[in-house]
Formats: structure tokens, C-alpha cells, sequence
């Protein structure tokens, strides 16, 4: 079956951060993928991830530049005359300056989606401010929502939230839109992904309730929230954790059927009694070990489910039956299991992927193919402005 994106190329500017998920994702399509980097004596300007990161490159082709100088500029530019899509993630400005912006490849190139990621975007008051994705959280309300640790502490999540889905999916799905747009236009398109504003577009609940109502959501204000004993996180007796999400009052009357504990269930909602739900919950779940209640409740309409450990996750039934884990082998550190094309369309693979060495380039072949000759890419190699 023809893959959803075989036939798109995209270069890939950035080494971490959402800009590399976007690109990892888009590969997983289909699309072939180019990780632009700089030449080994540039090479510090980039953040080197350990070998297993970002799906260990997969299926991913590596070219090198020296963008400083205007023969590796130049080289560049003749990839992005045939490439779909590039991706960067430099702070705003920078391209720019390098004469590998917007401008300058779209000149080329009409038809190219040129994708800019950055924390705040290329414009506003916070443009040029260096910051991760538990700023972004903060700044996008998504931590003062949250639970609280003690003191009153917003806690750091367990996953990057922003840089995953406020900065990568949301790279990925523009990119998408300005492609469909292209196929009927002919016309590339410039896009200013905001990782913030991603961020903020994930708190369009919390946010749009406020601004509608003047109620100023937090740590349980509302259902999703933690307001309610229906919607938390109990201990069981083995030091474990479950989460109960018996949202529907049906999944409620089920989850105090089976504890035991029927006379709440007409009070699913009832703010004077919260409390005293809690407490009643946390001692009847106490009484057993995470997996036994696991077995009596997760098939019984309850909406129980375990917290898993991470070493839990990746042998967990539900994931494997589904072959959400895939094998890759790497030169030096032999085979090794990892999260495979998990998301819905994406190809499975029938063979073991190949961690390629990060020494390996294809530039010479890349370049070939975009019409330099071997005398060209000789000199190019000689004045050490590819590798």
C-alpha cells in the first residue's frame, strides 16, 4: 500500500524539540525526510540527542552545510528548489540573516511549505525569549489547571506536553493543510507555528469558559479539573495508583456498586460531600492491590484503569496486541525495541529498522540528484562547506 506521504520531501533543519517530532512524524507517513545539519566543524551549534532519541532517526537521510558560507548557502538552496517542505526551528530572525528564510526559498521554489517553529512565535513581545516547554505550559494557564504538589506547587508534568502537541502535531497538522491547499492552488505557504499559542490552543476549554462567563477555572474548578471524587487518582494497598474517570453517571452507579459504596451513588455531583467520597474511595481501594482491582473493575463499565510505570507500559497488553513496538539496530549498540508508527495511517514496518551511524551523510547523493555535477560537489567538499 502506498504510503500516505511517499512522494513529499521534506528538510528538516532542527535536531531537537517539536520541530524534530514533526519531522519524525511526517517520515512515519511516508514522507522522505532530509536532517539538515552543519558541517563537522559547526557541529557544537546543535544539541546532539542520544542514539535511541527521536525514534533513532529512522528512516531519515542526513546532508551537511556550512549556511555561512554562501557555496554551502548556495547548496542548500538547490535542495529546496525540489524539496515540499522545510522546517526550522531557529529563533525568529535567524534564517533570515542566513539567506535560507522564506524569501529566499520561496524565490526558488513557489510551491515549498515552509514551516517556522519557535516558542512564541515570529512576532509579539516575547518573540525573542528563550524558554522550554514547561514555560510554554506555564504562560498557556495548562500548570495553574493542574494538581498541586505540596505548598501549593504546580508540578512538572511527566511529558512534554508543549513541545509535543502544542509545537510538533501542531507543526504537522498546518503542514498538512497548506500541502491539501497546495494541491489545489499550486501555492506554497509561509507558517509562523507558535508553540505557546499551541498551548493555548489546547486550554481552549479552560479559556473560552472564562471569557464567556467570567469563571476562572483552576485546580478543581471543574469536572476535569479534580473537583469531583469521580474524576481522580486513588492509592491502592500495594503503594500503586489508579485513576477513575466514571464521568457518566452510569459508569458512577457501576464503580460504587462494586465498592460497596452505593449510597454515593446519587451524590455524584454534590460539592458539601466530596470529601467524605474521597475518603470513603481511597479506604475501599486501599484494601486491595493495583492489578486486583484492575481485573475486577476495567471490564465492569467502571472507568478504572492502572497507572503504569514506564517499564509497565511498554509490555502492556493492550499496546503490544496492537504492535505498537517495533525493533531498530544500531551499529554499535546492537538491537533494541522501540515505539513504533503508532499513529493511525502510519505504515507498520515487516523488518527491523536501521539506526544509521550519525557519521553517515547522504549529501553527495542529494546534491546529485539536484543537478550538481562531481566536479561541483568536489570543490564544495575541497572549500569544506559540505560534508
Amino acid at each position: 500500500m502506498t504510503e500516505m506521504l511517499e512522494g513529499i520531501t521534506v528538510l528538516d533543519l532542527a535536531s531537537v524539540g517539536p520541530a524534530a517530532r514533526a519531522s519524525r512524524w511526517l517520515a512515519d507517513y511516508g514522507a522522505t525526510v532530509v536532517k539538515v545539519g552543519p558541517v563537522p566543524k559547526d557541529e557544537g551549534v546543535q544539541i546532539v540527542p542520544p542514539f535511541y532519541a527521536y525514534s533513532a532517526h529512522r528512516r531519515l537521510r542526513r546532508a551537511l552545510f556550512d549556511m555561512k558560507a554562501p557555496e554551502g548557502r548556495e547548496a542548500f538552496l538547490r535542495l529546496a528548489e525540489r524539496a515540499d517542505v522545510v522546517i526550522e526551528s531557529f529563533r525568529p530572525g535567524v534564517v533570515d540573516r542566513l539567506g535560507i528564510g522564506w524569501e529566499a526559498t520561496s524565490a526558488r521554489n513557489p510551491r515549498l511549505v515552509y514551516c517556522a517553529t519557535s516558542g512564541f512565535g515570529q512576532t509579539g513581545p516575547r518573540s525573542q525569549w528563550a524558554a522550554h516547554d514547561l514555560n510554554y505550559l506555564g504562560v498557556g494557564g495548562f500548570l495553574h489547571c493542574g494538581g498541586r504538589a505540596a505548598g501549593g506547587q504546580p508540578p512538572v508534568p511527566g511529558l512534554t506536553v508543549a513541545d509535543s502537541a502544542g509545537g510538533g502535531m501542531h507543526a504537522v497538522m498546518a503542514i498538512l493543510a497548506a500541502l491539501v491547499r497546495r494541491s489545489t492552488t499550486g501555492e506554497g505557504a509561509y507558517l509562523d507555528v507558535s508553540i505557546a499559542d499551541g498551548v493555548l490552543g489546547l486550554m481552549a476549554l479552560a479559556a473560552d469558559e472564562y471569557l464567556a462567563t467570567g469563571e476562572e477555572p483552576g485546580p478543581r474548578h471543574g469536572l476535569l479539573t479534580g473537583r469531583y471524587a469521580c474524576y481522580d487518582t486513588y492509592p491502592t494497598r500495594d503503594g500503586n495508583w489508579l485513576t477513575v474517570a466514571a464521568i457518566e453517571p452510569r459508569f458512577w452507579a457501576n464503580l460504587c456498586e462494586q465498592l460497596g459504596l452505593e449510597q454515593w451513588a446519587p451524590h455524584q455531583h454534590d460539592d458539601a460531600v466530596q470529601d467524605q467520597i474521597r475518603a470513603d474511595l481511597r479506604a475501599v481501594f486501599l484494601t486491595r492491590d493495583r492489578d486486583e482491582w484492575t481485573t475486577r473493575l476495567s471490564a465492569a463499565d467502571t472507568c478504572v484503569a492502572p497507572v503504569l510505570t514506564v517499564p509497565e507500559t511498554v509490555d502492556d497488553e493492550q499496546f503490544v496486541a496492537r504492535g505498537d513496538f517495533v525493533e531498530a539496530r544500531h551499529h554499535e549498540q546492537g538491537t533494541f525495541r522501540q515505539v513504533g508508527p503508532v499513529f493511525a495511517g502510519m505504515a507498520h514496518p515487516t523488518e527491523p529498522y536501521e539506526a544509521r551511524d550519525a557519521t553517515v551523510t547522504d549529501t553527495d547523493e542529494l546534491l546529485t540528484g539536484a543537478g550538481l555535477s562531481a566536479d561541483e560537489l568536489a570543490k564544495l567538499h575541497e572549500a569544506g562547506v559540505i560534508a
